[in-house]
């Protein structure tokens, strides 16, 4: 039986890395041995940053909400509250949009939250 050599596996596999390292700086597109850390750690670079991607937009539409709220009076925390009290279940984005958007619904919904508390 013939014996199978590596050669075909290896460039398939060198060929990948590099492709994935193209347009990095210098030697790092070029040379499989550093393309292959730059692109393992861009690959952790981009499984940190799908986490901070939620923890950024979530702590964008609270302050969006803050601001809001202090314009009609209350605080986060308050109007938070007095929504959930008045039974009213707006999830946070939707209610940073309504905050830049919709400015009147805004302070009918921070109306009923007063009301309710």
């Amino acid at each position: 039986m013939a014996r199978v050599k590596g050669a075909m596996m290896t460039r398939k596999r060198r060929k990948s890395i590099l492709k994935a390292a193209k347009g990095y700086w210098g030697s790092k597109s070029k040379h499989f041995k550093m393309a292959k850390q730059a692109v393992l750690k861009s690959g952790n670079y981009a499984f940190i940053g799908r986490k901070l991607k939620k923890r950024d937009f979530r702590k964008l539409w609270i302050a969006r909400i803050s601001a809001q709220a202090k314009v009609n009076g209350m605080n986060y925390s308050t109007l938070m509250h007095g929504l959930k009290v008045a039974g009213i279940e707006l999830n946070r984005k939707m209610l940073s949009e309504i905050a830049v958007a919709d400015k009147e619904a805004f302070a009918s919904l921070c109306e009923k939250a007063k009301a309710a508390l």
